[in-house]
């Protein structure tokens, strides 16, 4: 049996463990951490078709250096200096234009649509019991602009079939009566599910421990060794692990690890922060508050409330001022609701691996034949997670892939 390790233990790196073990290879997950906790854990939970539009789109960039100074801001950037951020921003800044827009679309929206066909598969495989909700998701807004600005998304999507509706004001009261009256209305995306991250998560490590799947975990990768165009071993600080594939998985730490194989893959993180609320809410419905770049889920057992984008290096600080601007949008959002001091000092922050051009970086590489990378999603990581998975496998298995993925070559910007 030939053998495969899997660097990264996140929903990417799992997700490609499973359909590496359905294709009969003996897989390895190696991983820095316990598997218990960041962003995979921590996100909002969302399988967004709706969410076709990359992060790099036009006035993106105007937005953000409004923001950047503002530590309490949704979009952060923290003044540093640091190389490999400043060519990642010149990156992403070229890549903020109509016509990236339109390239990215499609495939997005494809990515998004298999992904959650998958996520189903997966649902009605019996190989797991996890909570997944078809309710849709609401962008819900306050302010005029974001309104105009929601309703041209809204027409794009029913342009590219998916389930749309918009609501009133009067509408979102009947079907989400907790919102607060500063809320004018919200475009409603049927075409969204929902899920609890951490619970699948949890799921889907006992399932490959129990198919086989070794994991080597609080093991940080310290180089690789070549031999022509392959690779042949990889080394932590506790010894060398070889295999006949690797899969590069790692999220916000891909760009660094390439980076020691001589590969170019520009990936910044940028932090998430969440705290869940374990009583009740009366949220029934997954909500995006538009102007305040926040989502809120009723998850299994708790409601979760994430948000914000902080650029600010691979950490896992937490930013008071970032949490309380959190919990100042969800006051001022809905009605005799508040989350309180002690929630708001349970908050964790997560990072979310950050390509230029808002697609993620999918394939095999050119410089190794053996080497596959699956890493740069930014915040459609839990969605795309079974689409990543089955796309990483095909490409390591050489079989024809369930989609082009042209596009999202790991090395389109050497």
């Amino acid at each position: 049996m030939k053998k495969v390790i899997v660097v990264g233990g996140g929903i990417s790196g799992l997700c490609s463990a499973y359909y590496l073990v359905k294709d009969g290879w003996e897989v390895t997950v190696l991983d820095q951490t316990n598997i218990d906790s960041g962003t995979s854990f921590i996100n909002a939970g969302y399988i967004t078709p709706s969410h076709f539009v990359p992060l790099a789109a036009p006035g993106i960039i105007t937005q953000g250096l409004k923001w950047m100074l503002n530590s309490s801001s949704p979009f952060y950037m923290k003044p540093r200096w640091d190389m490999d951020f400043f060519k990642w921003a010149l990156l992403f800044k070229k890549s903020a234009t109509a016509s990236n827009v339109q390239r990215a679309l499609p495939v997005l929206k494809e990515l998004n649509l298999k992904s959650r066909a998958l996520y189903e598969e997966l649902l009605a495989s019996h190989d797991f019991d996890f909570h997944y909700e078809r309710k849709g998701v609401l962008m819900a807004y306050c302010s005029e602009k974001s309104e105009k600005e929601e309703h041209k998304v809204a027409e794009k999507a029913i342009k590219e079939d998916l389930e749309v509706s918009i609501l009133s004001k009067e509408d979102l009261r009947k079907v989400q009566p907790v919102l607060s009256d500063q809320v004018r209305g919200a475009v409603h995306y049927e075409c969204d599910a929902h899920m609890t991250p951490n619970h699948f998560m949890e799921e889907l490590k006992c399932w490959l421990q129990e198919h086989g799947v070794g994991f080597k975990l609080e093991q940080k990768v310290e180089d690789f060794t070549i031999s022509g165009k392959q690779i042949v071993s990889l080394r932590t600080q506790d010894g060398s692990y070889e295999a006949d594939e690797f899969v590069l998985a790692s999220g916000s730490w891909t760009s660094k690890l390439a980076a020691t194989l001589g590969l170019k893959i520009p990936i910044q993180g940028g932090k998430g922060y969440s705290m869940d609320v374990k009583r009740p809410t009366g949220i029934t419905l997954p909500t995006i508050l538009v102007d305040a770049r926040m989502a809120i889920t009723p998850m299994d057992g708790f409601t979760r409330f994430a948000g914000t984008m902080e650029f600010s290096g691979n950490n896992d600080t937490i930013k008071k001022e970032r949490v309380t601007a959190l919990a100042d949008a969800v006051k001022a959002h809905y009605r005799d609701f508040a989350i309180l001091p002690e929630e708001q000092d349970c908050a964790t922050s997560g990072l979310r691996p950050v390509s230029p051009d808002g697609l993620p970086f999918i394939g095999k590489t050119t410089k190794y034949n053996n080497l596959t990378i699956a890493a740069g999603h930014a915040m459609m990581g839990w969605s795309l997670g079974p689409i990543t998975g089955k796309l990483v496998s095909q490409k390591v298995n050489g079989s024809k892939t369930l989609m082009d993925i042209a596009q999202l070559l790991p090395e389109r910007f050497r």
